[in-house]
């Protein structure tokens, strides 16, 4: 019998980081766990970093994910904001690569797509159909829990898409990009 693919989705943050693990058995979801790392005790920013960096290393080595899909930051209006973001994603990756597990990263609107058919749904939204699709039976205040969660289907759903084959502008463009298939 295969052993059947773990995801753990990650909604990254400096405030609440969400995670949610997700097996995928008989080609369906199954969300096994969902919590959240909140290194709210330090205001340091780089005491923060090291605890987030800390307890994802703790997930990796505990749940063995075979890949890491993380939301990618969105651009905001505050660049320092954007900034620290950043390097929360940063540290929560570098955890995932310690330990040889795959990243994979997907733009906010995507992931909200995948879930819900609407890219410019609301966390709330999200957390909804996560609730009703999957049963979930109390959802937590902290909804980065279900945003991690949905980030982790959203691999999953995309694995299962075709691939683009090549785009070539023209006769052109296909014969120098395949002169091995000309003759």
């Amino acid at each position: 019998m295969e052993k059947p693919l773990r995801i753990l989705g990650i909604d990254p943050g400096t405030t609440v980081t969400g995670y949610g693990l997700v097996e995928i058995r008989q080609n369906k979801p199954v969300i096994l766990h969902m919590g959240n790392i909140t290194p709210g005790k330090y205001s340091d920013h780089y005491q923060r970093l090291k605890y987030l960096h800390e307890r994802a290393l703790h997930l990796v080595e505990t749940y063995k994910p075979d890949v890491m899909a993380i939301e990618a930051p969105f651009y905001g209006k505050n660049v320092q904001s954007m900034l620290k973001l950043g390097r929360g994603q940063g540290v929560l990756m570098a955890a995932a690569l310690m330990h040889g597990v795959p990243i994979q990263e997907y733009a906010p609107l995507l992931v909200k797509q995948s879930i819900t058919g609407m890219g410019r749904a609301s966390k709330e939204q999200v957390a909804y159909f996560l609730q009703k699709v999957y049963n979930l039976k109390e959802m937590d205040k902290v909804l980065d829990e279900t945003d991690a969660v949905a980030v982790a289907i959203c691999h999953f759903i995309q694995m299962n898409k075709p691939q683009k084959s090549k785009e070539y502008k023209n006769w052109a463009d296909f014969i120098k990009k395949n002169p091995d298939k000309v003759k």
